[in-house]
């Protein structure tokens, strides 16, 4: 185990997130990527702190999208969000991939990212999306599957709210992740509230200035 990318960490409180794009098409170079510049501008607004960032592009192939993971819980990664390949095509297989790197499930990530996409079509019960925790040793990392399309990726992080007051009216599943990171061990994250605001039991707040 390397871990090699925390003494990267500039910041204490700097998450180090990996970005999986798992494409055919895209990894080929058939046309451009849009996960993973869509997921790095929404965690630029959503977190106070800039994270470090591990990018990988890679087609859909299971045993790949395995090794990739593992290798980045391996580096030290704190979270790793993928996108793409969480259909019901023969060649989705980022769920089955991610469930095999994982050494615990966490279910409620996915259950909430199709209540929102149902808010918006129907076809929302055909995604497959999955999120594990993988345990290394005295390491632990988060690992989600996000849809694959920029404005699916948006809402699912981030939730719906009312156009006209601003009100959540469906929590986005990031706000559970800072809470989840510290539980495994990872920095304490923040988020700007204007984005979405992450939730913590009072016990697990961080006192105020």
């Amino acid at each position: 185990m390397s871990l090699h990318l925390q003494s990267q960490r500039q910041h204490p409180d700097q998450l180090i997130i990996g970005l999986v794009s798992v494409s055919d098409r895209a990894s080929s170079g058939q046309y451009q990527d849009e996960g993973i510049p869509a997921l790095r501008r929404w965690l630029d607004s959503a977190l106070t702190v800039t994270p470090l960032y591990e990018e990988r592009l890679i087609p859909d192939e299971r045993p790949l999208i395995t090794g990739t993971l593992i290798d980045l819980v391996e580096a030290g990664c704190d979270l790793i969000l993928t996108t793409g390949g969480t259909g019901p095509a023969r060649r989705d297989v980022t769920p089955e991939a991610t469930l095999d790197a994982g050494t615990r499930e966490m279910p409620g990530f996915g259950e909430q990212m199709r209540q929102i996409s149902l808010k918006f079509v129907p076809t929302a019960i055909l995604s497959r999306q999955v999120a594990v925790i993988r345990e290394i040793q005295d390491h632990a990392a988060l690992i989600i599957n996000l849809p694959g399309q920029p404005k699916a990726i948006q809402e699912t992080l981030e939730g719906l709210r009312d156009p006209e007051s601003g009100r959540v009216l469906v929590p986005g599943i990031f706000a559970a992740v800072p809470y989840c990171i510290d539980l495994i061990g990872g920095p304490y994250a923040q988020t700007r509230d204007e984005v979405v605001q992450a939730f913590r039991p009072k016990s697990a707040r961080r006192p105020g200035p």
